[in-house]
């Protein structure tokens, strides 16, 4: 896995520039550009809050799509890329409208 690669799609999906990596993950940006610059890997220290940034676990960073491939679908997958590109508001309100209907 190209972890870079991976920080820099997952960025990209929310929109965000490094400097807003940097400050929603409480990282110098400084030390995230260094990684590009020097094709480094994140310590695990550093990956943990690049993946409190991004709402999600250091395993969940490390999982592989086509893990889930056949325990649920192709659109379950996709509904949950969506629920990870929106910002914690916008997960609240979702959530708050499926419980509403269900």
């Amino acid at each position: 896995m190209d972890i870079l690669k991976k920080i820099t799609e997952m960025r990209l999906e929310k929109g965000w520039s490094e400097y807003e990596l940097a400050e929603r993950s409480e990282l110098p940006q400084s030390t995230i550009s260094s990684w590009y610059r020097k094709n480094l890997v994140p310590s695990i220290p550093s990956l943990e809050h690049i993946c409190m940034a991004f709402g999600i676990t250091l395993s969940q960073f490390f999982l592989d799509d086509r893990c889930f491939s056949e325990t649920i679908s192709q659109e379950q997958i996709d509904i949950l890329k969506r629920w990870n590109k929106m910002t914690k508001e916008q997960q609240k309100k979702l959530a708050e409208f499926l419980d509403s209907i269900l």
